[in-house]
């Protein structure tokens, strides 16, 4: 499957945000990992998907998958 640089961007905020420190318990990390996801977001909302026709077409692949799609887009 594709990938993209906003995935590997992803990733990257996630490493850095869980290398500052210790957790308690999971579920601290999981609330880290929460706020760093609406932080990202935030920044990046209206923002186009870079090669979203070919990352649908192969998301479109999988007759499950497909449906969702189908759910959201206005068709």
């Amino acid at each position: 499957m594709y990938t993209t640089n906003s995935i590997e961007s992803v990733n990257s905020s996630f490493r850095k945000v869980t290398k500052k420190g210790a957790f308690p318990s999971e579920d601290a990390l999981l609330k880290l990992l929460y706020l760093r996801i609406t932080e990202l977001y935030k920044k990046w909302n209206n923002h186009p998907v870079a090669n979203w026709a070919l990352v649908r077409n192969q998301l479109a692949m999988d007759d499950a998958v497909q449906e969702r799609i189908l759910k959201y887009e206005n068709f």
